[in-house]
């Protein structure tokens, strides 16, 4: 396993909590994920538990390089990294999944490349171990987009996918959540997801989800809505969202921001700021994308205290970070 080192690099970078870095000439490729945005407060997050979280971020991160390093797809890429985070109860996806107010699981996942403008999803599953590899079977094993509950569940079986019983989703972490939420009657959200670029200049996007804590039976957020939660052009952008997903569905937040980029002319970061920053902030949404376009700029533009979030490319850019206007470092090999 590796190991990040985190020290202190700065303190503030932008107070819009935007991040944007400009692909060199010497850039093949670029990776961005992140694992949810919220109320992360380094208060409330002891030294080892913060670590834990950089520790995933960063192999996250790395499992997506080795396969971009080695000419593979960006679709391949964000495949790998949203595994890896699926698969830890650290995150609010896959393993580490929320519960729904009946105290079961539902997940929510979905994937889209840039070069084909072909996407996959699926929501509402209980059983799919990796819910990103459901959705990508549906978009290439399938005539559809997306397949819900149990009819995903039973095509998710058919394809071939791991697929587990309640007691895999089950951690004390969650379980503990849910009884505090439903006292409480409260709803909290998260959700992981990466965008990158390949070598040969084609981008995707991908995000899955647990949804909301104690959210209502058959709720589906934006996460396998394409347009809302993920959406991939070459043209434009690749973006994964996190956060209130009733907010990005209505505003179509990942399109939006493709479509000020390719009507408007505006860069990848103006766009993100305009419609994280601006417009979903005034209406009271709160959360957070990451986004790539072909030319290597990317982003992470959230209106939150923090998003767990990381990057890497080939010119030499490794980071992982958790809160606002703070920037942690850097990822050992």
């Amino acid at each position: 396993m590796k190991y990040i080192t985190v020290f202190l690099i700065s303190l503030v970078l932008f107070s819009c909590n935007n991040y944007e870095q400009k692909k060199g000439s010497e850039a093949e490729y670029v990776l961005v994920i992140h694992g949810g945005a919220g109320t992360i407060l380094k208060k409330n997050l002891s030294t080892e538990t913060e670590k834990k979280y950089l520790d995933k971020l960063s192999e996250a991160l790395l499992a997506g390089e080795k396969i971009l390093k080695d000419g593979g797809s960006s679709i391949d890429a964000i495949t790998a990294s949203i595994m890896i985070m699926e698969n830890s109860p650290l995150f609010n996806a896959g393993k580490g999944s929320v519960f729904n107010e009946e105290g079961i699981v539902e997940m929510d996942a979905s994937i889209m490349s840039g070069k084909t403008g072909n996407a996959g999803a699926v929501a509402g599953v209980h059983t799919v171990v990796n819910p990103i590899l459901a959705a990508r079977a549906v978009m290439e094993q399938s005539n559809h987009v997306m397949l819900c509950g149990n009819g995903a569940d039973k095509f998710a079986k058919e394809v071939g996918l791991d697929i587990a019983d309640s007691s895999y989703f089950f951690t004390d972490r969650r379980w503990k959540s849910y009884l505090k939420t439903r006292n409480k009657s409260s709803e909290k959200h998260g959700t992981v997801g990466a965008v990158a670029l390949d070598k040969y200049g084609n981008i995707a996007a991908g995000t899955s989800t647990g949804g909301m804590t104690y959210k209502m039976k058959g709720r589906i957020g934006d996460s396998p809505v394409i347009g809302a939660g993920t959406f991939a052009d070459n043209e434009t952008c690749a973006i994964s969202a996190t956060g209130h997903g009733e907010f990005f569905i209505r505003n179509v937040v990942a399109h939006d921001i493709s479509a000020l980029m390719k009507y408007k002319g505006i860069s990848l970061k103006d766009a993100s700021e305009k419609v994280i920053l601006e417009k979903l902030k005034n209406i009271g949404g709160e959360g957070g994308i990451i986004g790539v376009d072909s030319q290597g700029n990317y982003t992470m533009t959230f209106n939150t205290a923090g998003m767990y979030r990381g990057v890497i490319t080939s010119d030499g850019v490794k980071e992982v970070l958790i809160f606002g206007n703070q920037q942690l470092s850097s990822i050992d090999h």
